[in-house]
């Protein structure tokens, strides 16, 4: 079952997108959603190597904490307003019970914050880097080469998701980063109302075949059916337009098999889709 779900917030607009995603999750699984804003610590902000005056430093020191003050005022009653419209309980008394959110605030660096908390959640979720903005990469990164647990990229919408993984798809290549996202969310395809298993055909070196894994789903009570594309075409995209013709609402799949820098600069499956999915997925690493 999903738990917990981490929302990590850093004030640039997106906070309210990422939510409304969780938000979704946890009503299908009665799971808390944890909001946490990193709080920037003053030694954050003093320039590195350069020598400053006592009375500057000072000053810093007190606007920092004074911006950060009201900054987190604005979120809490921003999360309070959102979770009114979400149908989300405030209360500390209904979690497990229903879909609820609590607001936690804590000093340091995002990435810091990230680790600590993530490791102990079911899922974390964050916004769709933004490419042109330069926005949302380090959130994402940290999230998934440093917490340990699947996360859930939501890309920008109009409008909130009313459901969010009851049609899931699962991109499935035999390889070990496949069979990582297989055991981190069997608690989504459990929960699921349809399930597909997305394959080219073919298998990653000595990877697992999908009538294979369709056979190790059935052990887990998880009926799912297999959907091929050529192996000719590019993956990523095939992926994604594949998951849009199911009508899936979130896909899973294993993220970066090359490293994170190979793929940024040379491309890959996992970035094509970061940075062209439309829809919600469900990275794990």
């Amino acid at each position: 079952m999903i738990r917990k779900i981490l929302v990590p917030v850093r004030g640039d607009g997106k906070g309210d997108n990422v939510l409304a995603h969780a938000a979704a999750v946890a009503h299908r699984h009665a799971a808390h959603i944890e909001v946490i804003h990193c709080r920037p610590r003053p030694q954050d902000l003093m320039p590195f190597g350069v020598a400053i005056p006592d009375f500057l430093r000072d000053q810093v020191i007190k606007h920092s904490y004074q911006v950060a003050d009201q900054e987190e005022q604005g979120m809490r009653a921003e999360v309070e307003v959102l979770a009114q419209k979400l149908n989300l309980s405030l209360s500390e008394d209904q979690i497990g019970k229903c879909a609820t959110v609590s607001f936690v605030e804590e000093a340091g660096r995002q990435v810091d914050v990230i680790k600590r908390h993530g490791r102990l959640a079911d899922m974390i979720a964050v916004a769709k880097p933004d490419r042109d903005r330069n926005l949302g990469h380090n959130t994402l990164k940290a999230a998934l080469f440093h917490s340990g647990r699947p996360v859930l990229m939501c890309p920008p919408s109009q409008q909130a998701p009313v459901s969010l993984s009851a049609k899931v798809t699962i991109a499935w290549n035999g390889s070990a980063e496949s069979a990582r996202a297989l055991s981190q969310c069997k608690s989504v395809l459990r929960g699921a109302d349809q399930v597909w298993v997305l394959s080219n055909g073919s298998n990653a070196g000595a990877g697992t075949s999908v009538e294979e894994l369709i056979v190790y789903l059935g052990l887990h009570d998880i009926k799912a059916s297999v959907e091929t594309f050529s192996p000719s075409k590019k993956t990523g995209p095939e992926l994604l337009r594949l998951s849009g013709e199911l009508g899936a609402d979130m896909m899973i799949m294993g993220a970066y098999g090359d490293s994170h820098e190979r793929e940024t600069v040379f491309g890959g499956n996992t970035q094509a889709i970061v940075d062209a999915a439309t829809m919600p997925v469900l990275l794990n690493h």
